[in-house]
């Protein structure tokens, strides 16, 4: 299936996301979606009545028959969705985001990849900076409390007896994986590696209690950490994926979770050396551990959901003239990027248009919003384009 032919519910919802939108143009919010699923599982049904199996020779040969036959189901379409911390900082906003992905999940198969909640990274690097010191027991400390912390968010999450009790006692024994590395007392040698290793756990965190948020919003889903297929060099902080590894790796864990539709809840972020060791592929590259994962499953579309509205022609906290830009071709984007404005990760473009896998920058906070897509160029008068006449004028 086409990405073209992926989602846009919401305009049908929402008036004011129309005029956003140019004659032919589908947001990732599709109720043409739902439709064409269904069509699809009516046409499996008849095929299975008449004792066929889709895609099979049987079918040509029925329809030699004379008999009338609906059109071979079309696949599910594949979303890849990426939260930012922002959007995961807390029960709430879990419950939110995966209400986002409810909602989608009833058309699309949907693959999700998170960051750890805002200020998570920044704290676990403080503790190892503490350890360097050898600070030790205010490294303890620290830790202690950032467990505290994801803790308190499964209380809040709401949860039923069986599935706190079950969350609780696996962050117990992540938890247990963190303190052995900040010991109390012990030296501990100053390497990336042990950075890369405690940096870790806030997307480790972060992916089984948002799994928690998906099962509460009746979305079937487990955590899968990214290390256990995303292969990287040893190049600790700045790890480089190896992708084709990654995806063969990854397909084989990812691919039957979506066949059973099921959620997989992946860490961004992270990877592993070919010999197991935990790497991290440098900071705020979570956008690109999305695009990674939306590779390894051939994901029509990749979502990221932050706290923008999408990608502008300026920083629009700081200038007045900051228009929101609609529409980008991958160049372009590329071209915004290169030019300083912060669009995504400079690895993200190039990943996508090697598939040529449609990218959407979407505000968590307000869905209803149409949100910056980048993808093939379509028409000649694109936003950036016009946008740039209109500074000019």
């Amino acid at each position: 299936m086409s990405s073209e032919h992926i989602q846009v519910e919401a305009q049908a919802q929402t008036e004011a996301v129309g005029d956003a939108v140019a004659e032919g143009d589908l947001s990732p919010q599709s109720g043409q979606a739902v439709a064409t699923a269904r069509q699809g599982r009516a046409g499996t049904a008849r095929f299975r009545e008449a004792g066929v199996t889709p895609g099979s020779g049987q079918v040509l040969a029925l329809a030699g028959k004379g008999h009338v036959l609906a059109s071979p189901p079309r696949r599910e379409p594949i979303l890849a969705f990426k939260f930012g911390g922002t959007s995961l900082l807390g029960a709430g906003r879990m419950l939110h985001a995966a209400g986002l992905v409810h909602h989608f999940a009833q058309s699309s198969q949907v693959v999700v990849v998170v960051s750890a909640m805002k200020g998570a990274t920044d704290r676990l690097l403080a503790i190892a900076q503490l350890l360097v010191e050898r600070k030790n027991q205010h490294a303890r400390a620290e830790a202690e409390g950032f467990l505290r912390f994801h803790q308190s968010v499964l209380e809040a999450l709401g949860l039923d007896v069986k599935t706190h009790d079950r969350l609780s006692y696996e962050l117990d024994s992540l938890g247990r994986d963190l303190l052995h590395e900040v010991p109390a007392h012990e030296r501990v040698a100053s390497t990336p590696e042990l950075f890369d290793r405690l940096a870790s756990f806030g997307e480790r965190f972060s992916a089984r209690l948002f799994a928690a948020a998906l099962e509460q919003s009746d979305v079937a889903a487990v955590p899968v950490c990214s290390s256990d297929f995303v292969v990287t060099c040893d190049t600790f902080r700045d790890a480089k994926p190896q992708l084709e590894q990654s995806k063969r790796r990854g397909r084989e864990i990812l691919v039957p979770l979506l066949e059973d539709a099921i959620v997989p809840v992946v860490t961004g972020f992270i990877g592993a050396t070919t010999d197991g060791r935990i790497t991290t592929l440098g900071r705020n590259s979570s956008d690109f551990s999305g695009a990674i994962v939306a590779h390894v499953v051939d994901a029509d579309e990749l979502v990221i959901w932050t706290d923008v509205d999408g990608i502008y022609t300026a920083n629009p906290n700081e200038s007045a003239q900051a228009q929101l830009l609609h529409d980008l071709s991958y160049e372009e984007a590329q071209a915004l990027a290169a030019g300083g404005a912060r669009v995504l990760h400079p690895h993200v473009l190039p990943l996508a248009a090697e598939t040529e896998m449609t990218v959407w920058v979407r505000n968590t906070f307000k869905p209803q919003a149409r949100g910056t897509r980048i993808g093939l160029t379509r028409r000649s008068n694109s936003s950036l384009h016009r946008a740039q006449q209109e500074g000019a004028a």
